[in-house]
């Protein structure tokens, strides 16, 4: 029996962290794990960035709820739930995920916490476990599991490595070129045919 185990961001929606710096004006936080592989250091950086521009979380989840899912994402994904189970495993927080989750119709999702202050303020930020998306894999194939895995980042590859079947989707050129025995698919409908070989 398979099951599907997807990125969040890059593939069903647009990277939140750009939508903030596009609309804050910071091009610092364009960074995404599309370009930085440690994501503690990443991370660390964002906050930091936040801190120093006096931004807070609601200013974050202002940005979110101006952003719409990928053009044919929700299709997609009803497409997948229709023939097997999709967990949705990304490195976001559920204080971002909500209104995203909302509308993608409530997929599962298994992602991480902020720490927030009184003021509103993101003080850090609690990962779900280490490397969560190769546990998360190595969890199901544990329970007999067959599974097929897709993401578009540094961050999503040691999720597809462990998967029994792992595709880049839409990867950046540096992503594609550090990881050349990964398959490569740019479109819902070329990803559609390479899934219904499994499921």
């Amino acid at each position: 029996m398979h099951i599907i185990c997807s990125d969040l961001e890059g593939v069903f929606v647009p990277e939140v962290w750009i939508n903030v710096a596009e609309r804050t004006g910071i091009a610092s936080l364009r960074m995404t794990t599309r370009d930085e592989p440690d994501y503690d250091k990443l991370m660390r950086q964002r906050l930091r960035i936040l801190d120093e521009h006096g931004l807070k979380l609601k200013d974050i989840q202002d940005v979110i709820a101006t952003i719409r899912p990928m053009d044919g994402a929700l299709e997609f994904l009803w497409w997948m739930r229709r023939r097997t189970q999709v967990i949705i495993v990304s490195d976001t927080f559920a204080q971002f995920a909500e209104p995203l989750m909302e509308q993608l119709d409530r997929p599962t999702i298994f992602c991480h916490n902020l720490i927030v202050d009184d003021d509103d303020r993101i003080t850090g930020y609690k990962l779900r476990q280490p490397d969560p998306k190769k546990k998360v894999t190595q969890a199901l194939q544990g329970l007999e599991y067959k599974v097929v895995a897709f993401g578009d980042s540094y961050n999503d590859t040691s999720m597809l490595l462990q998967a029994d079947v792992g595709i880049l989707f839409r990867p950046p050129a540096n992503v594609i070129a550090d990881f050349p025995g990964l398959p490569v698919c740019t479109d819902y409908d070329t990803l559609r045919k390479m899934l219904e070989e499994y499921i």
